[in-house]
């Protein structure tokens, strides 16, 4: 999973973040700890660029209404992504949200990289991530699988600070 997101900033590729509910401001906290926070703590002349798609409430909103929820990561996507140099980053804990899974898709068909942080059983999105970390939780133990999102992160970007 490291190795894979060192690549990734060693390109210059960006990584969009996405998630729903706590995952959604999860995606927020990843985008600041990976992105800006080592650019703080490091001095790091070489970033990350991470970007999550849940933080522009006035996108989300007009994606959602003209052409449907689904379309709310998939739509940015379109717009920022470029094909066989970035990724895309999934949090979930069902693994099965539609927005997510047509998101997924999309960056599949244009060579992208998923990696994924999912919970319960992992659902459709673990079998489409080329790196998933799975947190294998009963169907209904959402916090647990937040927590543990949080924690990775934090766990990353300590390890990137010293790193860097």
């Amino acid at each position: 999973f490291v190795k894979h997101l060192e690549k990734l900033r060693k390109n210059n590729s960006t990584i969009f973040v996405a998630g729903n509910g706590g995952s959604a401001t999860t995606a927020s906290t990843i985008a600041n700890d990976l992105g800006f926070d080592i650019i703080k703590k490091t001095k790091t002349k070489k970033p990350f660029r991470f970007l999550s798609l849940t933080d522009n409430n006035g996108v989300l909103s007009a994606i959602s209404n003209d052409v449907g929820y689904e379309n709310i990561f998939l739509n940015q996507l379109k717009i920022h992504f470029r094909p066989k140099k970035d990724a895309i980053l999934i949090l979930s804990a069902s693994g099965n949200s539609r927005n997510l899974i047509e998101a997924a898709k999309w960056v599949k068909k244009k060579n992208g990289i998923i990696f994924s942080i999912l919970g319960f059983d992992g659902g459709k999105i673990k079998k489409m991530s080329d790196f998933p970390i799975h947190i294998k939780t009963k169907k209904s133990e959402y916090g647990i699988v937040e927590d543990i999102q949080l924690i990775i992160n934090h766990t990353l970007a300590h390890w990137c600070q010293n790193k860097f």
